[in-house]
């Protein structure tokens, strides 16, 4: 199914139940009015006279009305595309497929994603011009890697003797990463990822599993150059973000004033405790070895790597509920359509530490509250992730309870009949 966006002056949800973003439980039912790209109304009661002239009346039926999903850590040009392929073809060609895949991703539910890394500034721009459909783009830019870093693509035998006069990798050409060494190169980087309109910063402080090489247990930056970036970033009102598992590179990561860590997952408890202590975000991933795992061959060091960091992810998950960490979830999909498509199991599956109720609203009100620590960057001002009064209106019409069956997330062609974005209709097969 296509994504195919109706304009109407108003949209007015009657009879529905309302997951509002933050509740355990479903409201009484209620009538919603949206109008423009705003939640304008909400009444326990019909909403009748000049309100309900010229609106599109969708009859909910008793169904769940609920935020549109928000995933914090994407990679929008990258979660459909080999990777071989996306480090080897024209930016234009991976625009290309992106666009496609924000189409498929919008008619998932979400509404909204923080892309971590890639130059998705295109797209971002094409999606907000309605030139096709999309969620909405929280963009980072390239992500910044230090020579031999988890952003470091280059292949083996890309060793330049100088590197201020070597050429830059395609990679680095295509944004998709930044290699920087030294304070004055991070500070160069940061400015220019945010010159191109990063909403926040992504550095990679340590090892990764897809990275050829740098081990799993490396810290990456100093400490000064760490400090540089988060510097940077906060000049201009907005924060830095970090790809770190182990306790050493987070711990660094969190001195020089980051203040969200992506994945996390070898941690250990002092270093949860440390993250409390200083109020940092935590955007997990349910990384496990299962039919959601990146394929890797079987005897390599990525595989290696890859089985070493998904036997923390239970502890991660139950350290970050035992000291009230606030959590995010993202979802990391890369290179496999296939993978991208399974986005709302992926976030089902966090029932595994979660009730239902708060697996929900990690991906609504709780996302939403870390999008906008991007202050005066923040490219959508306004409330997201809730249904309320004044809420700009990304709303999903469920079939069923969520709260009650959060399978019915796994579905969204069969469960998702209404999908709304930005207060127009992507999607609305309601009999």
């Amino acid at each position: 199914m296509k994504a195919h966006v109706t304009r109407t002056s108003s949209v007015l949800f009657e009879n529905v139940r309302i997951f509002d973003g933050r509740a355990a439980a479903l409201s009484a039912p209620s009538h919603v009015l949206v109008r423009g790209n705003k939640i304008v109304r909400i009444s326990p009661s019909p909403i009748g006279g000049e309100d309900r002239v010229g609106a599109t009346v969708v009859d909910g039926a008793g169904r769940t009305l609920m935020p549109g999903l928000i995933d914090a850590h994407a990679h929008m040009l990258m979660e459909s595309i080999a990777l071989g392929t996306a480090m080897t073809s024209d930016v234009g060609y991976l625009n290309l497929v992106a666009g496609q895949a924000a189409g498929k991703q919008l008619l998932r539910g979400f509404t909204t994603v923080r892309d971590v890394g890639g130059p998705s500034f295109a797209l971002k721009r094409a999606i907000d011009e309605e030139l096709l459909p999309g969620p909405r783009i929280y963009p980072s830019g390239a992500m910044i890697s230090q020579t031999s870093g988890h952003g470091d693509f280059r292949q083996a035998n890309e060793h330049p003797l100088d590197r201020c006069c070597a050429p830059l990798s395609f990679p680095e050409q295509a944004g998709v990463a930044a290699i920087a060494d030294g304070v004055p190169q991070v500070l160069f980087r940061v400015r220019e990822s945010l010159k191109k309109g990063a909403s926040q910063i992504k550095v990679m402080a340590g090892g990764g599993v897809s990275s050829n090489y740098d081990p799993l247990d490396v810290s990456q930056y100093t400490f000064e150059e760490m400090k540089a970036a988060v510097d940077a970033a906060e000049s201009w009102g907005t924060y830095v973000t970090v790809h770190a598992y182990t306790p050493k590179a987070i711990q660094m990561a969190i001195e020089a004033g980051v203040r969200c860590i992506e994945h996390g997952n070898m941690v250990d408890e002092d270093t949860v405790r440390l993250m409390a202590e200083k109020g940092v975000w935590w955007c997990l991933q349910p990384f496990l070895d299962d039919e959601d795992a990146i394929h890797f061959p079987e005897h390599s060091e990525n595989r290696r790597k890859q089985l070493t960091m998904t036997r923390g992810t239970d502890t991660a998950y139950e350290y970050a509920k035992k000291y009230k960490i606030k959590t995010a979830f993202g979802s990391d999909t890369l290179f496999d359509a296939k993978l991208a498509a399974r986005q709302g199991a992926q976030l089902a599956k966090l029932v595994r530490w979660h009730a239902p109720a708060e697996v929900l609203k990690m991906a609504t009100s709780d996302n939403a509250e870390l999008l906008a620590m991007c202050g005066e960057r923040n490219p959508y001002p306004g409330r997201l992730g809730v249904v309320e009064e004044g809420a700009l209106a990304d709303l999903l019409l469920v079939d069923g309870d969520p709260v009650a069956n959060i399978k019915l997330i796994e579905d969204p062609e069969k469960n998702f009949l209404v999908i709304m974005k930005d207060g127009k209709l992507f999607k609305n097969i309601v009999p």
